[in-house]
């Protein structure tokens, strides 16, 4: 008896291992592209669930295409009304795993071919690089994944009548709520609802618990994984948790209509697996009760966002480094969207106050609240910039990266700058460059109001070429007015240095529209398509 769990849990331990070898790899090679496809498809909550199904499917976990969306939604990519219907088809898109091992692990017995397949793929893996290695990881991921289902087989087997569906709780309501906990409880202990799932597949094909037992299972497993994303998202921010509850309350509303569902649809699926077996119809029963989930959410997707907003409100209101959350790392493209909308946020708030300042009637107060909100909020962008990892292999992304390293550094020296306050006034004053002055306020202010520093990049690109012809101009234009007693040598100074200081901070604010725009241009976009 000993020896069959012990088979068991290597089996268990053999599939989980499996799973997350292929979906790394598979969430590696197809990440950029479900990216854009998950920014580009959610105009309807439809089409959003098409595309979290697909997503999902495609990487073989919830989890990735649950962060991906949280991260386009603290971006400012994606509303949460939006990403509701990419969670409702991630639901869906995470029964193609039970799908993959009903089919392939126990209609095909592909574990049979697994253990050679395992050298050549491993192989493959470590003797190559790029793509090529990618395909080996996934290959002896499913290879992996398949010797576990046939472990997990050969121990449940064995059991003989020591499991039965005697064994487990039964009929009526406080047993489907137990075997509920014990679906529930299997997937927060192995982290994973397709490796619990996989468990009861095996364990209904070996008789040892009954369909109606199983099935009550895979509710609980359902609404277990949103368990596993509500500790993600502890400490995180807003957006992260208002998914989470979103996700939660949705799972829950489909448990609640699943056990009807199961019940009156019983004797179809009794029908299914009569003929098609009892694995399958568990998957069919999986995918149905997440579909009329979806279904029903759909058209109050709308209401459903705004209740989540109410029971999640802003904690922090005004804090522009709200974005940043930690949980969002673990997806180099997700953490650099939540850092570059903070980036563009900061540089505009910095561009507001500077155009004030350098406007027709000056207003210097906007100019003091930039140190207490801007200077603090980047700090806490730049340290969380070092924390984000690049693959040496993402070219793409070490190049948005270095971009926005570079947006930050930028508007760091852009603050120093501005705290030389006495410079504004010099230059106001000076009617040979008050007009450049005025001019590089207005283009900020426009910046601003439109919310991204990138929309005034060619402006501010001429503004810094006309401005550093103005400096020539008016550097000699001092000297000749010093020099015929016009003006004292300690004005010649301050006029000099205030002409530098405009010349160096339009510089700096060109320099952080074009870096954002990189950044921009190197994420998914909505109206944008990429290759």
């Amino acid at each position: 008896m000993a020896g069959d769990i012990y088979l068991v849990l290597g089996g268990i331990g053999m599939f989980l291992f499996g799973m997350k070898i292929m979906t790394e790899a598979l969430r590696e090679a197809s990440g950029r592209r479900l990216r854009v496809l998950l920014a580009r498809s959610t105009r309807t909550p439809l089409s959003g669930v098409a595309t979290g199904a697909a997503a999902t499917a495609a990487v073989q976990s919830s989890s990735a295409t649950t962060v991906m969306t949280v991260g386009f939604v603290g971006a400012g990519l994606l509303s949460l009304p939006q990403s509701l219907g990419i969670l409702y088809g991630a639901n869906i898109g995470t029964t193609a795993t039970g799908w993959m091992v009903t089919l392939l692990g126990f209609k095909l017995h592909l574990g049979s071919v697994a253990m050679p397949a395992l050298f050549v793929a491993s192989l493959v893996a470590l003797l190559t690089t790029g793509r090529r290695a990618r395909i080996g990881r996934v290959a002896a991921g499913l290879c992996l994944l398949f010797i576990g289902l046939d472990l997990m087989q050969d121990g449940a087997a064995r059991f003989g009548d020591a499991v039965t569906p005697q064994s487990l709780p039964g009929a009526g309501m406080w047993a489907q709520v137990q075997l509920l906990a014990i679906g529930l409880a299997m997937t927060l202990i192995m982290q994973s609802s397709s490796a619990a799932l996989a468990v009861v597949l095996v364990f209904l094909g070996s008789g040892a618990i009954a369909f109606a037992q199983a099935a009550a299972m895979v509710i609980g497993m359902n609404l277990g994984t949103t368990f596993t994303a509500m500790l993600a998202t502890l400490g995180g921010s807003r957006a992260m948790r208002q998914t989470a509850v979103a996700n939660l309350m949705f799972n829950a509303g489909t448990a609640v209509v699943a056990f009807p569902l199961l019940g009156l649809s019983a004797p179809l699926f009794a029908q299914v697996a009569a003929g098609a077996g009892a694995q399958t119809a568990l998957v069919a029963f999986h995918t149905t009760f997440n579909v009329v989930g979806a279904m029903i959410f759909l058209p109050i997707t709308a209401r459903f966002g705004r209740l989540v907003q109410r029971l999640i409100p802003e904690q922090r209101p005004g804090d522009p480094a709200e974005a940043l959350d930690p949980a969002l790392l673990s997806d180099e493209s997700a953490a650099m969207d939540a850092l570059h909308t903070v980036l563009s946020k900061l540089a505009c708030e910095a561009f507001s106050a500077l155009g004030k300042a350098l406007s027709p009637s000056p207003d210097m107060r906007a100019l003091a609240a930039v140190d207490a909100r801007v200077r603090p909020a980047l700090e806490r962008a730049e340290a969380y910039a070092a924390r984000i990892q690049i693959a040496p292999d993402h070219a793409h992304a070490r190049e948005r990266h270095a971009a926005l390293l570079h947006q930050a550094d930028h508007l760091t020296r852009m603050l120093r700058r501005m705290e030389r306050r006495a410079m504004i006034a010099v230059l106001l004053d000076d009617p040979g460059v008050a007009r450049a002055a005025r001019l590089f306020g207005a283009t900020l202010a426009r910046a601003a109001s439109e919310g991204q520093p990138a929309t005034q990049a060619s402006r501010l690109a001429w503004l810094s070429g006309y401005v550093a012809r103005r400096a020539n101009r008016h550097r000699r234009a001092t000297l000749l007015r010093e020099h015929v007693g016009t003006i004292s040598v300690a004005d010649m100074f301050e006029r000099t240095d205030a002409m530098r200081w405009l010349h160096r901070t339009v510089d700096h604010a060109e320099r952080i529209a074009n870096y954002d725009g990189t950044a921009s241009n190197a994420a998914p976009s909505l109206a944008q398509s990429e290759d």
